[in-house]
């Protein structure tokens, strides 16, 4: 690429216009292009399937008072406007529990920004900026939500298949459309099974999608429901894509009552006055539900077959990396 020489003469600017020329070539790539009709029919078909169980689409939140807190560590993004703190949205969470005192089933194509450790670009699936297809349902259990999230991958799995044939033979990818009801394994039982790296050694071992239940208490955020019938286990769940791509879905039941919150914030070692503003919705009254978060990227991503997430996305994000 052609640079002026008050540019190319600043400092530090030599990693910039190498980094720029790389993106510029994966910009013209065919493999870009070919993942990028992939993942644009991945959006398609999964709004259609929605729409046809009668979820409404909403707008995304990108800032706010109030995010997901998240249990690994992340970097705070936040920005002060009128001298008030918001935060970039690492995943609508709460605004979709708040979104049902409105509508009954929601969906919701919706940018995450996570300020993940540098040590997290070496996995091939993480990005500091991401899509999440989220979607919430009043009144649901997580049986009903693991049924919608069964069928919402195999119509997108069949919907790629029939209408992007170029596309995948360019990936030389042979799609297999699984098998319903997916298979469930208990958490507890794969982690004595196979140890803290069982995600990963699971999800090599099989050719189709299947779930983690079951989750311990200590593992995930104090919105997560704690299973009243299986006291430090969660009401929760994981899809997991085979070949090892590993996870590919969150999700599971809310706490929904003011008192079960709080507990749970405290237990988590946190404080609730870092809260306050979504605790004044919950004293109001949320509705029970249960749903979950799907990463575009990473769908795209198994569905192409390729190695590292940057393939599949116009402008990848990578933990620690410049990119426009």
């Amino acid at each position: 690429m052609i640079y002026s020489e008050s540019f190319k003469k600043r400092p530090g600017n030599y990693k910039i216009m190498k980094r720029i020329d790389e993106q510029y070539v994966t910009l013209c790539s065919e493999k870009k292009r070919q993942a990028i009709k992939i993942q644009s029919e991945i959006i398609k078909s999964s709004g259609d399937f929605l729409r046809k169980k009668r979820f409404t689409e909403i707008l995304p939140v990108i800032i706010s008072p109030i995010t997901d807190p998240l249990r690994h560590a992340t970097g705070n993004a936040v920005i002060e406007y009128y001298n008030h703190k918001y935060h970039l949205t690492r995943s609508m969470i709460f605004h979709k529990q708040l979104s049902l005192l409105s509508l009954d089933k929601i969906f919701c194509y919706s940018p995450n920004v996570r300020l993940e450790p540098i040590e997290l670009s070496e996995t091939g699936k993480h990005l500091v900026e991401f899509v999440q297809l989220d979607l919430e349902v009043k009144d649901a259990t997580r049986n009903d939500v693991i049924k919608t999230g069964e069928r919402l991958v195999v119509h997108v799995l069949q919907h790629i298949k029939k209408n992007c044939e170029g596309e995948l033979h360019f990936f030389n990818r042979e799609l297999n459309v699984p098998n319903l009801p997916f298979e469930r394994i208990n958490y507890a039982d794969a982690y004595e099974k196979y140890g803290g790296n069982f995600e990963i050694i699971l999800s090599q071992k099989y050719n189709a999608p299947f779930w983690i239940v079951d989750i311990p208490l200590t593992a995930r955020e104090f919105y997560d429901k704690e299973n009243p019938e299986k006291t430090g286990t969660l009401l929760d769940m994981d899809l997991i894509y085979p070949e090892g791509f590993g996870e590919a879905l969150s999700g599971g039941e809310r706490e929904y009552e003011y008192e079960h919150i709080v507990n749970r914030i405290k237990k988590q070692g946190l404080k609730p006055d870092d809260f306050a503003i979504y605790l004044e919705f919950v004293k109001h009254g949320l509705p029970r539900s249960a749903g979950f978060g799907i990463g575009i990227e990473r769908f795209t991503r198994y569905v192409c077959g390729v190695k590292r997430i940057e393939e599949v996305t116009l402008f990848p994000k990578t933990p620690g990396v410049l990119s426009i």
